[in-house]
């Protein structure tokens, strides 16, 4: 993720293993800078952030992305990428680009890519609220768990449909609001904990996809039990 005191330089490019910029098109800041304090609460998660993203979700987004068929040569950006754990997921005939706002966890990520071998994979420092690429600078566009600890999870989800192309894809797995009314007000009872510790729990989907130019393919629980919805859409021309 990024910090109000990295170069411009580094957020315009994308940092590969060696700490050389490369990648898609970049373009100069689209409006404020993250807040430091946003990138610091994430930096001092990073242990249990290690520790729990296996067992809340590797499987879940391994099955999504396996279900995309995503073909040789595909521009992939993944917001909010934080340690890369998430990037094996990934075929290793794509070419993707992980963002995130934390310095920390991009510097494991960083070390994973280095210990892989990747030379698909590059990641950067970058505000998801205010990505830094051209319009339709991609093919797909991921994000898991991150919109709802965001501040402004509209502008986020904006700035994810405006870097993917017309045809493209958009996956988003996240915990929305139930639609369940008994559900809901339990849920909702403990927001105000939830925000204290840096997520929310009321984000509303509908509200969130209104008015953008996509078609929603699928949004539904990966099942039943589950308290994640896992978003399909298609970028409009």
């Amino acid at each position: 993720m990024q910090n109000d005191n990295e170069p411009a330089s580094s957020r315009e490019g994308v940092r590969d293993r060696n700490g050389k910029m490369s990648g898609g098109t970049a373009k100069k800041s689209r409006g404020a800078k993250p807040k430091p304090h946003e990138s610091k609460l994430y930096d001092n998660l990073v242990p249990a952030y290690q520790a729990l993203w296996p067992a809340v979700a590797r499987r879940r987004i391994q099955h999504n992305l396996n279900s995309l068929n995503i073909a040789a040569g595909t521009k992939v950006l993944e917001v909010g990428v934080g340690t890369g754990l998430s990037l094996d997921a990934y075929p290793e005939h794509a070419n993707v680009t992980g963002v995130d706002l934390s310095e920390s966890m991009l510097a494991e990520a960083e070390e994973l890519i280095e210990q892989r071998g990747w030379k698909h994979v590059s990641v950067q420092p970058m505000n998801a609220e205010e990505l830094t690429f051209e319009d339709a600078s991609f093919d797909l566009v991921t994000s898991f768990h991150t919109i709802s600890v965001v501040s402004h999870p509209d502008r986020m989800m904006r700035e994810l449909v405006r870097v993917c192309r017309p045809g493209g894809k958009i996956l988003v797995i996240n915990h929305f609001r139930s639609p369940n009314p008994l559900i809901a007000r339990v849920v909702d009872s403990a927001g105000s904990l939830t925000r204290h510790l840096g997520w929310r729990t009321d984000l509303n989907v509908d509200e969130l996809l209104n008015e953008l130019p996509i078609q929603v393919i699928r949004c539904q629980k990966s099942n039943p039990l589950s308290l994640f919805r896992v978003l399909i859409a298609e970028r409009k021309a």
